[in-house]
């Protein structure tokens, strides 16, 4: 009788692992990119047919021959989200250094005062590595930059309100 049973059990495990769903039926679709076709309203608007603009972070005349001039990523409180306003100046750095493969960068990340000395230098690295991890995807060799914490032992501005806290949780994008 435990025999039937155990047997019983098992099938309804299996039958209710089943699916329905027929795997071998899968659509295909054409993920080529479609022709850019031009908005009558907006001559040269370079809007594409499904409505989407495309992006184009490569050179352009004379913006990736100097560095910019801006080399701060600021951060939120116990953040190492980059926020929206410096996607741009990423994108600068990006270009800067696509366009010499031989320049090498160092991103360091730094914190307020608050907190532990374990738990800055582990959060400054985390803000290093995502600015790193944003520039590598805006096509920058991983071999050009190195990620490195300093916490809260240099700080910009001494203080201690929220106005100095802010200008010291960044990242810093160096040159050598």
């Amino acid at each position: 009788m435990k025999i039937f049973v155990v047997i019983g059990l098992i099938s309804a495990l299996l039958a209710a692992c089943g699916t329905s769903v027929p795997l071998n039926d899968v659509p295909v679709t054409d993920a080529t990119p479609k022709a850019v076709v031009a908005d009558p309203g907006a001559a040269g608007s370079g809007v594409q047919a499904g409505g989407v603009a495309p992006v184009d972070v490569g050179n352009t005349p004379n913006q990736a021959l100097v560095p910019v001039e801006s080399r701060l990523v600021y951060f939120d409180y116990d953040s190492f989200v980059i926020k929206p306003e410096f996607q741009g100046l990423i994108a600068a750095h990006a270009r800067f250094l696509r366009a010499q493969p031989a320049r090498k960068v160092a991103i360091e990340g730094h914190t307020d005062e608050r907190g532990g000395r374990e738990y800055n230098l582990a959060l400054g690295q985390k803000r290093a590595e995502a600015v790193r991890n944003a520039l590598s995807i805006l096509g920058v060799s991983p071999n050009q930059m190195e990620a490195v914490s300093f916490g809260k032992e240099k700080p910009v501005v001494a203080g201690s309100e929220e106005a100095a806290f802010a200008k010291n949780r960044r990242a810093e994008i160096r040159y050598p």
